[in-house]
């Protein structure tokens, strides 16, 4: 239990003279230095906890040139923000991994072409160190913005604007293997003697869709146009896309859906139309999300990706330009970039296919 004082609140003073080290050493741990030996540190957060001492934000500003805030940035609706549990399950990462670094999260989302300007004024203000950045599309203003306002950032996903070359962004990115996840769904439907299997993709305007969309391209190399319908990975969309193959093929008999969402709007329409899964249509997803997959019925055969655990890998990166940039060039943003991370995916064999 921290003491209890009645005068003003304990200094780094104080925590160095319990902890029986320099205001330095002591300084060094309190801000998350390196070069410290453990014994130190395990000295320094004791005295710490037990005099109930509360870092001054603004002096350790000065001292570390850092804010203690990172920008999350999701360029999708409000709305689907908070219904799609896939942004849950990523900011539920990203904000058990900045917990780990002293951080918080600034949850900041674009909901249409009005709201870049005021990220733009925000990122450009200083008030964060860094930005996240996901579920971003290709005619997308956020890349310009961070070249502009030279604020380090990471991306969530492989970017694709057209014209605009990773190099040139100086922004690494943390991605699953979508087109390696979605060959080997495809090559499951096969391998359960599946002839005509369909494919409900994403925007066509985002990468990991476009990705999904040629794992399933890769196995089917002659598949018929018609067996292919556009959705936008929300359930409602999935269910329609499903009643638009049935409609041009109602001979179908598997489908590979591009997410969870989708896949569970394809088994509604499936039911309503008195198709039975797998016996009539076997039927994939993408995501393995647990609220999503573990509650249809059947289970659903999925792709599985670790979704909160690239929200992780997206803070470990950032950290690192943080820490690359801030010892080279006098803290240039663009400076010691490091490599991507492409996370792999697993096939989840259950009841639907």
């Amino acid at each position: 239990m921290p003491e209890q004082t009645t005068g003003s609140r304990p200094t780094l003073e104080a925590v160095a003279a319990r902890a029986g080290v320099s205001r330095a050493t002591a300084s060094r741990v309190v801000n998350g230095g390196a070069g410290v030996r453990p014994v130190l540190v395990d000295k320094v957060r004791q005295a710490v906890d037990e005099l109930g001492y509360v870092p001054n934000q603004a002096a350790r500003t000065l001292v570390t040139r850092r804010n203690g805030a990172i920008a999350v940035i999701i360029t999708e609706p409000e709305f689907r923000i908070f219904s799609d549990p896939f942004f849950e399950q990523q900011v539920r990462g990203i904000s058990r991994e900045l917990t780990a670094y002293d951080s918080q999260l600034v949850l900041l989302w674009v909901e249409g072409p009005g709201d870049y300007d005021r990220i733009a004024r925000y990122l450009g203000g200083g008030h964060v160190d860094g930005a996240l950045a996901f579920s971003l599309h290709n005619d997308d203003q956020l890349p310009s913005i961070i070249r502009r306002v030279k604020v380090p950032t990471v991306f969530g996903g492989r970017p694709g604007w057209p014209g605009v070359a990773t190099a040139e962004l100086a922004v690494p990115y943390v991605d699953a293997d979508n087109r390696g996840g979605a060959r080997e769904a495809v090559r499951h439907l096969v391998s359960l003697g599946r002839e005509r299997i369909a494919h409900i993709a994403g925007p066509r305007d985002q990468t990991s869709a476009l990705d999904r969309m040629d794992g399933y391209r890769d196995v089917l190399l002659d598949a018929d146009p018609e067996l292919i319908c556009q959705g936008d990975f929300t359930a409602d969309s999935g269910a329609r896309a499903m009643a638009e193959l049935l409609e041009r093929r109602p001979d179908l008999d598997a489908v590979f859906a591009a997410n969870d969402l989708m896949a569970s709007g394809a088994l509604r329409t499936l039911r309503e139309r008195g198709l039975r899964v797998p016996e009539d249509v076997a039927l994939v997803g993408f995501d393995d999300m647990d609220s999503v997959a573990g509650s249809t019925e059947p289970a659903l055969t999925t792709v599985r990706q670790d979704i909160e655990g690239m929200g992780r890998l997206m803070v470990r990166l950032l950290m690192r330009v943080l820490n690359e940039s801030n010892e080279s060039n006098g803290g240039d943003a663009g400076a010691g970039v490091p490599a991507s991370v492409i996370t792999p995916t697993t096939l989840v064999r259950r009841a639907s296919a």
